[in-house]
C-alpha cells in the first residue's frame, strides 16, 4: 500500500513493497489461513523471499486480517496491532529471509502481518502471484518439555504446480512454445523427465533446455527420466541441477509433494521405497501428490503400462494420496481414480500423463477402462491448483495446438 497513491489497489502485483522514503510510506500485507494447530506452537517463522534488498530493513508487526486483497487502499489498510514481531538490519538480494512471529501464532484461522519500513531504503519481496510466495513455517509441540512435532500448514492462498515432461530437443522450437506458458504463470515448475535430448549431456542441457524452461530454473522442481540416463549416472542432469536429490519430497501448503525417481531401483527393498514409506508415515497429510517419469498405467502406443513402478503406485494408493503425474509417453492421458491394481476406485489414485513439454507426440492404442480423456494433438502444460483440502487441473496448451481439459478432485 502506497501513501503516495492513496487510493490505489496493488493486489495483483507479483511484487511487495515496504518503504519509508521521501515519496511516502510503503507497507506489505501478508496474510495466512492456518489449519492444525494443537499444542504448543514451538516456532512460527515467516519467509519472504526478498528480490531486492536493504541497507536496513523493516519490522513485522500484526495486524487486523480483515481486508480483501482486491480492494484494499493505503486509506483502508488495517492498522497494525501491538508490538514489533521481529526487525532486521541489512539484507541482500535474491534470497529466503526469515522474520521471527512466534507470539502472533496461538490457534487455527487467519493471521495477518504487515511489513513497516524504518528507514528510506526499501525492500521488495516476492508476493503470492510472484515465483516464490511468502510462506509460514509452524512447529508444533505438547505441553510442557518435548520436542516438536509435525508442522501446521499454512497457506496465504492456493499454491499452484506447472509443468510436463519429455521436453527440450535443440532441433525443434516446440519447448520455447511450452516454456512461454510457463513465462505467465506463476507458481513451482515440476518436470516428468526426459528433460534435455537425447542423452541428457551438460551441453543438451545448456544448448536445448536452459534458454527455454530453463529460464524457470530457480522454481523448477525435476526428476530424470531415462533419456536423462543416457548418460553414465545421469551425470549431465545432476551437474545441471546443481546436485539436486536423486529423489526428494518438499511442502506446498497442506500438500506433501513427492519427486521420485523411476530409473533406478524402485523395487519394495530399494533405499527409495524404503525411504519414501518411512516419510509417508512420518508426515502424514490429507492431500498428497506425486511425479516420476515412467506411468504405472497409460494407453500409448510406444511404452503403455509399466509394471516396474508398481511398488510405487501400491505405495501411495495405501497411503491415501490423491494425484500421480508422469512423461515418458509422449501424449496427455487422465485416468479416473484407481485402486492398487488398476481398477475403478472413487477413493483411490488419479494419474495424468503429461508427456507434452516439447520433445514429439506419440501414437495411442486402445483406451485403458480407467481412461477419461486422452490427446495426441496438442503441447502444453498441466496446472494444478493445490487447495487445503482439493485441486484444481487444467492442461493448458501451447499456441498453435488446441486441446483443453480441466477438473477438480479433492484429497481423501
Amino acid at each position: 500500500m502506497d501513501e503516495a497513491n492513496p487510493g490505489e489497489n496493488n493486489g495483483a502485483d507479483d511484487t511487495l513493497r515496504s518503504d519509508g522514503g521521501g515519496h511516502g510510506q510503503q507497507e506489505a500485507f501478508v496474510r495466512f489461513t492456518l489449519t492444525g494447530i494443537s499444542g504448543v506452537v514451538e516456532s512460527a517463522r515467516l519467509r519472504i523471499y526478498v528480490t531486492t534488498g536493504s541497507t536496513d530493513g523493516p519490522m513485522v508487526y500484526p495486524s487486523a486480517s480483515t481486508w480483501t486483497e482486491s480492494e484494499m487502499t493505503w486509506d483502508t489498510r488495517p492498522a497494525q496491532t501491538g508490538e514489533a514481531l521481529d526487525n532486521k538490519d541489512r539484507i541482500g538480494g535474491d534470497t529466503w529471509v526469515e522474520y521471527d512471529v512466534t507470539p502472533a501464532v496461538t490457534q487455527d484461522g487467519q493471521v495477518s502481518f504487515v511489513f513497516v519500513a524504518d528507514s528510506g531504503d526499501a525492500l521488495v519481496f516476492s508476493s503470492r502471484e510472484g515465483n516464490h510466495p511468502p510462506e509460514l513455517e509452524v512447529a508444533l509441540g505438547r505441553a510442557g518439555p518435548s520436542t516438536p512435532t509435525a508442522a501446521a500448514t499454512a497457506s496465504a492462498e492456493p499454491h499452484v504446480l506447472v509443468g510436463a515432461g519429455d521436453i527440450s530437443l535443440c532441433d525443434n522450437d516446440n519447448d520455447e512454445l511450452t516454456a512461454q506458458l510457463l513465462d505467465q504463470i506463476p507458481g513451482t515448475v515440476f518436470t516428468t523427465g526426459d528433460n534435455a535430448y537425447d542423452a541428457g549431456t551438460v551441453d543438451q542441457y545448456l544448448r536445448c533446455y536452459d534458454p527455454t524452461w530453463g529460464r524457470h530454473k530457480d522454481r523448477t522442481r525435476p526428476v530424470p527420466g531415462n533419456h536423462e540416463y543416457g548418460t553414465p549416472n545421469a551425470s549431465g542432469y545432476f551437474e545441471y541441477f546443481k546436485n539436486i536429490a536423486p529423489y526428494y519430497a518438499y511442502d506446498l501448503g497442506n500438500w506433501r509433494i513427492y519427486a521420485l525417481n523411476s530409473e533406478i531401483d524402485v523395487s519394495e527393498e530399494s533405499a527409495q521405497v524404503q525411504w519414501l514409506q518411512q516419510d509417508l508415515a512420518a508426515n502424514p497429510r490429507q492431500c498428497v501428490l506425486a511425479y516420476w517419469h515412467t506411468p504405472r498405467w497409460s494407453s500409448g502406443a510406444v511404452h503403455g503400462n509399466d509394471r516396474t513402478v508398481r511398488v510405487l503406485w501400491r505405495s501411495f494408493y495405501e497411503a491415501g494420496a490423491e494425484l500421480v503425474l508422469n512423461g515418458h509417453e509422449h501424449s496427455y492421458e487422465r485416468f479416473a481414480p484407481m485402486d492398487g491394481d488398476g481398477q475403478p476406485d472413487p477413493q483411490g489414485l488419479r494419474e495424468i500423463v503429461v508427456g507434452t513439454g516439447g520433445r514429439s507426440l506419440y501414437g495411442f492404442d486402445p483406451p485403458l477402462p480407467t481412461t477419461e480423456v486422452r490427446d495426441n494433438t496438442s503441447y502444453g502444460v498441466l496446472k494444478v491448483t493445490l487447495y487445503e483440502t482439493g485441486y484444481d487441473w487444467e492442461f493448458i496448451p501451447a499456441a498453435g495446438s488446441t486441446f483443453t481439459d480441466r477438473g477438480s478432485g479433492t484429497c481423501h
